[in-house]
């Protein structure tokens, strides 16, 4: 290892530093503890909208205290909203309605006058009872603790399906006649259950189990859970159900209707127990199938009540999952950015979720997952971070993928609960199969099928292709684009959707805007770079005819750029650039559209109308400007229609600049890195350096937005390990890491790659490559391929202030389908000194050339 370092391009003291390095590093595998680094509260405020609660890597059991927030799409948030439950099914990091937070319990100390309709049981009283104080939440992988402002410590911890809770109470409450009482209602957080929500008393033991019907959040359907809930530390002194507000020990079993006015009627049961001295513990199983696999599941993974076991038992799945990525946490680093890395790869793993041996629907012994929310926003950094994390666990969610095409005929872009979300764009499943294909992902995934599925896709439209697959294809073969105002027959989308079901969306998704409609010119880029996609497992599956055809149109994305569009600020001053895609007609003559609507600066009323709405326009949650880079197969030649290498450069600084873009949202991503492809790395270091600490920081607030399932975490990730993914393709984009080294130790092949500074600055001036070797030999090119992991490759980056020639060469740029004009040699830029650490200045901006 030592004398692959030995190289003309390594001075002697960098020499002695990685040897210092590589001792430190064999020790840190012994004892280094990722989770002291992991802060589940991050992105708690804000609209953030994780999970922050007790699970485990791809868990179904999430438990976790409920707020009553308008955000409270993950259950818990830290924006002064009161505790309106604890339950165990929740998702994490999605935007619209909030998602699960079924069958909630809800402790007292004591019903006042020993009266139990003393005590409040609708969600919307017993707020009055769950206020808390911030500083009394504890969240850590695997645990979750707050304790309420009336004394009430609750704890919780998971396994796969089923989670622990541990309420203290404060103080003997039964001196007086009076004992304390935990409520399970059949609610869940978006309060859509439907009709035939049940509850039954184990009067003996205490048992309290039902189930009930609801509806997902971003989706069409419905889907059933079930529950089963067992108590010990004390003895039952008695038990019953509760209707709206009253309860009775009368009765053990409640069947209940929907409610009216579109509200559901608060019911269910509950347990008052004889002595509050000691803790009382609550087993909650949960399951899809019944209430008996509920229990057993319980049963099973549960069986000592062993709060303390079971909470190790998380913490140890977590720390397996995280540790191997190895980062130094010395030279002088601030160790927020280490907490911020770490968490953001927590929350990678918290969806999707595996629900295997849990579909009702149908079970073929392949691997299910479930919570795909959505493929629109995971295949961009996510599923690829997992594809180095964790590729046994994306095999997995591959053949559940190509599993659910032989079931349902489609590979879904959004999936939830057992339901078929909206499709958000193109058909981005493609995305998230090319990609693992082209990475070597082989276990025992049936890519015959997924290469069937991939074809289906691109050459037949569904009926209801705002579920799967896409629509406008005829259009899309006969013209190359998707027109405005489609004449499609064969299948319907949203353009379609009822009054009712846009009135639904406007009115509960105010955050998000989801509401279905045309999105041509974004579509046309997607379905482009889908294509790409189908393409390369074409290729890789030796079918050249295939492969060439979708080469072929995935170009097509040329035919709605318009090279005589202006923009023009809402001041009316000029942006100075022209040439914007465009949306176009069925006669080919052009429509219009403000680059800038929808975009971060868009003051107007449609700053929401690029959502889903039947009213949209034709980007979605984004503008013409940033959809103008997406082109990630084909960046030479999209550079050359901007007028080459360095009109792209300032037109992508312009971008930035002026806050166009918003890192909040996924299409911003590939933007920080694609200055790459001009041949300056150097501007996608200093970027990132002006997004991160600024938008993503160690506080309850500290994300640009929601997490989107891990979305916002890995682009951290990646972003701080110093190597982005162009998704779909075997590359990925090099800049400095954000630590003095990193290791990578692949999970299946037993290797480990790292990545070293040499100079490093935890001021972060010095954040531009000088030079680089990859196993101890001169390296000019500034990417990687996947390679780099399965093999355990050592890449060596030399750091300076300045800008410098490294990967700047046509032979160093990343891959393009187009051959790269307008370069001679290498691109002519001048050494400068770019001062980095003044990024973290909010009131800091470059100038258009990228210069300070």
């Amino acid at each position: 290892m030592y004398n692959s370092l030995l190289s003309p391009w390594t001075s002697s003291s960098a020499v002695l530093a990685l040897l210092h390095y590589s001792y430190a590093v064999h020790a840190l595998d012994e004892a280094f503890d990722p989770l002291v680094y992991v802060d589940p509260l991050i992105g708690t405020a804000n609209y953030g909208n994780v999970f922050p609660g007790a699970t485990l890597p791809y868990g179904i059991a999430k438990a976790v205290a409920d707020t009553n927030s308008d955000s409270r799409q993950g259950g818990f948030t830290l924006d002064g909203s009161p505790i309106s439950g604890f339950s165990v099914l929740h998702d994490s990091g999605t935007g619209g309605s909030p998602s699960l937070g079924n069958f909630p319990l809800f402790p007292y100390a004591e019903c006042p006058g020993n009266d139990i309709d003393g005590c409040s049981f609708p969600k919307k009283e017993r707020v009055r009872y769950g206020s808390f104080d911030n500083s009394s939440v504890i969240s850590r992988p695997g645990y979750f603790s707050i304790t309420l402002n009336n004394g009430i410590e609750a704890e919780m911890t998971a396994t796969h399906s089923a989670a622990l809770f541990r309420f203290t109470f404060p103080g003997s409450s039964n001196d007086n006649g009076s004992y304390p009482l935990i409520l399970q209602d059949l609610t869940d957080l978006s309060d859509s259950r439907q009709d035939n929500g049940t509850v039954s008393v184990d009067a003996e033991i205490g048992r309290i189990s039902g189930s009930a019907v609801f509806k997902p959040s971003f989706g069409l359907g419905t889907y059933s859970a079930y529950f089963c809930t067992d108590f010990t530390g004390s003895s039952i002194h008695d038990s019953g159900i509760f209707v709206n507000s009253r309860a009775t020990t009368e009765a053990q079993d409640l069947k209940i209707k929907a409610g009216i006015n579109g509200y559901p009627l608060p019911g269910g049961a509950f347990v008052r127990f004889e002595t509050a001295d000691t803790p009382i513990l609550a087993r909650v199983g949960v399951s899809f199938i019944s209430v008996a696999k509920a229990c057993s599941n319980a049963e099973t993974e549960i069986p000592e009540f062993d709060f303390d076991s079971v909470s190790t038992a998380a913490s140890n799945a977590w720390k397996d999952k995280l540790s191997p990525i190895t980062v130094s946490t010395g030279g002088g680093i601030d160790e927020s950015l280490v907490t911020s890395f770490y968490s953001g790869m927590y929350r990678t793993m918290v969806n999707p979720q595996n629900y295997t041996g849990e579909n009702p629907l149908w079970n073929h012994g392949e691997p299910y997952f479930d919570s795909f929310y959505c493929l629109w926003d995971s295949f961009r950094s996510q599923l690829p971070f997992l594809t180095i994390l964790d590729p046994a666990s994306v095999s997995q969610m591959i053949r559940s993928l190509i599993d659910t095409y032989r079931v349902e005929g489609w590979l879904p872009d959004c999936h939830m609960s057992f339901c078929n979300g909206y499709t958000q764009g193109g058909s981005n499943a493609d995305v998230v199969l090319a990609d693992a294909f082209i990475k070597g992902l082989n276990d025992k995934i049936d890519w015959a099928t997924g290469y069937d599925a991939l074809v289906k896709d691109a050459e037949v439209e569904p009926f209801a292709w705002d579920l799967h697959g896409r629509g406008g294809l005829d259009s899309w073969k006969e013209l190359g684009y998707i027109p405005v105002q489609d004449l499609d027959y064969k299948g319907f989308g949203t353009m379609t959707r009822s009054i009712s079901r846009t009135l639904w969306y406007v009115d509960m998704r105010q955050t998000c805007k989801m509401n279905p409609e045309t999105v041509a010119d974004y579509i046309a880029e997607e379905y482009s770079y889908n294509d790409y996609c189908v393409a390369q497992v074409a290729n890789g599956l030796n079918k050249s005819s295939d492969a060439s055809k979708y080469l072929a149109s995935s170009g097509n994305w040329k035919n709605l750029y318009n090279p005589t569009t202006p923009s023009l600020l809402f001041t009316g001053e000029d942006t100075g650039f022209v040439g914007f895609f465009q949306p176009k007609y069925l006669n080919q003559t052009w429509a219009d559209q403000n680059p800038l609507f929808c975009s971060n600066i868009d003051t107007e009323p449609h700053t929401f109308g690029c959502s889903l709405q039947n009213t949209a326009l034709e980007t979605f949650e984004s503008s013409i400007w940033e959809y103008g880079f997406f082109v990630p197969h084909d960046q030479a030649d999209l550079m050359s229609l901007y007028g080459g290498p360095a009109e792209f450069v300032r037109r992508l600084n312009y971008l930035h600049d002026q806050n166009i873009t918003g890192i909040g949202n996924e299409p911003s991503f590939l933007t920080v890195y694609q200055y790459h492809y001009a041949g300056r790395p150097a501007l996608s270091a200093l970027r990132s350096h002006f997004y991160i600490p600024r938008y993503f920081n160690t506080e309850p607030g500290g994300l640009p937005g929601n997490d989107d399932s891990g979305a916002m975490g890995s682009f951290l990730a990646f972003s701080m390990m110093g190597l982005f993914p162009n998704p779909g393709q075997n590359v990925y984009l090099i800049t400095p890491p954000y630590f003095e080294s990193v290791s990578i130790k692949h999970p299946i092949t037993g290797k480990t790659a790292s990545i070293t500074n040499v100079n490093f600055d935890p001021s972060y001036e010095a954040i531009y490559i000088q030079s680089a070797t990859l196993d101890g030999e001169p390296y000019t090119k500034n990417w990687l391929d996947h390679s780099f992991f399965t093999e355990g490759k050592e890449l060596v980056l030399t750091l300076g202030r300045n800008e410098s020639s490294w990967g700047q060469g046509v032979k160093d740029l990343p891959p393009s389908l187009s051959d790269y004009t307008g370069f001679n040699g290498t691109y002519s830029a001048k050494p400068r000194s770019l001062k980095s650490r003044y990024l973290r200045d909010s009131a800091f901006n470059f100038n258009v050339n990228g210069q300070m």
